[in-house]
């Protein structure tokens, strides 16, 4: 069959996007849509599937958000703003309450970030610190500590928002250890038969710079919840105070960021449109061809790459 989307990114997350509002496919084919568009062999590649879909009386519209694997996440948080901003253009307004898997979130057009880069602000949580809910065996409460069964000597805080996160503050991010630490979790083994995303953090000042090995993706430039669960850690640990706003920088980018004591995470960050088209989908291999490219978003593309030069040049995001 074939597939219409958007291709759009968050802070250099990206994905492609598409409006399944007036959709009828079952959670197997939207996983093999998944597996096929977001395949980075594939002609399309992303770190994922979005899903624009119908509201309810609580919510304007929703989101659904699968993995480059075909695994479902309860959250995608720089994949939200895309959504939002598809869900603003297809039935206008400016703020809205949006359905998550596990969850809600509020969404709002905000002011550009940079000239040209269209800015939505989102508001997510509360985080949960209870490690019960993911589950993690033999623990409840996991604040600057190791965690039992990860052959890690890292101490880490665990935090939901709602996807589950475990981060640890480090004077300088290694790759190649946190893929490691990474993999152990995406084994999913029985200790942790969820998964979990594991992240790598650095205090900058008054900012953050964080690093994840994303569930169900691997290593990534970015990860929206992982920066909204990483500044609610560095709150909850006292190495910033909540309330208190802050820039989260990221392989791909940056986000803006503020965690209240009461555990609802604000992100603001870009919402980039690159470019629409469509392709053709083999649901059962996994497979996308055939792709059709309607419209480049040049204009939007030249503007965050701009964003990208400027972080560069003052050695803010490596």
């Amino acid at each position: 069959m074939r597939i219409a989307f958007t291709k759009c990114h968050g802070s250099g997350n990206d994905f492609p996007l598409v409006d399944a509002r007036a959709m009828q496919l079952d959670d197997a084919e939207w996983a093999g849509i998944a597996r096929a568009l977001a395949d980075r062999t594939g002609p399309v590649g992303g770190d994922g599937l979005l899903l624009l879909t119908g509201g309810d009386d609580a919510h304007a519209f929703g989101m659904r958000m699968f993995n480059s694997d075909g695994s479902e996440a309860e959250t995608c948080l720089n994949g939200l703003r895309c959504v939002a901003r598809a869900g603003f253009a297809a039935l206008g307004g400016t703020e809205a309450r949006v359905k998550l898997k596990t969850s809600s979130a509020i969404v709002a057009i905000d002011a550009d970030l940079a000239p040209g880069v269209a800015t939505i602000r989102e508001t997510a949580g509360p985080a949960d610190p209870d490690v019960s809910h993911w589950p993690i065996a033999g623990a409840t409460l996991i604040v600057d500590a190791r965690v039992p069964n990860l052959p890690s000597e890292r101490l880490f805080t665990a935090i939901a928002i709602p996807n589950p996160h475990l981060i640890s503050f480090v004077d300088a991010v290694d790759d190649a250890e946190l893929s490691a630490i990474g993999a152990v979790c995406e084994a999913a083994p029985a200790w942790l038969p969820n998964r979990a995303n594991v992240s790598f953090v650095e205090v900058r000042g008054h900012d953050l710079f964080v690093r994840t090995f994303e569930r169900g993706v691997g290593l990534t430039d970015s990860c929206g919840s992982a920066m909204a669960a990483s500044t609610y850690a560095a709150c909850l640990t006292r190495r910033i105070a909540f309330e208190t706003p802050l820039t989260v920088f990221n392989a791909g980018g940056m986000v803006g960021a503020e965690a209240a004591s009461d555990g609802m995470v604000t992100l603001s960050g870009n919402a980039t449109f690159e470019w629409e088209g469509s392709a053709e989908i083999d649901m059962a291999r996994g497979l996308a061809g055939d792709l059709v490219i309607d419209r480049w978003h040049n204009d939007e593309i030249a503007a965050w790459a701009g964003v990208i030069d400027r972080l560069t040049n003052m050695a803010l995001f490596a």
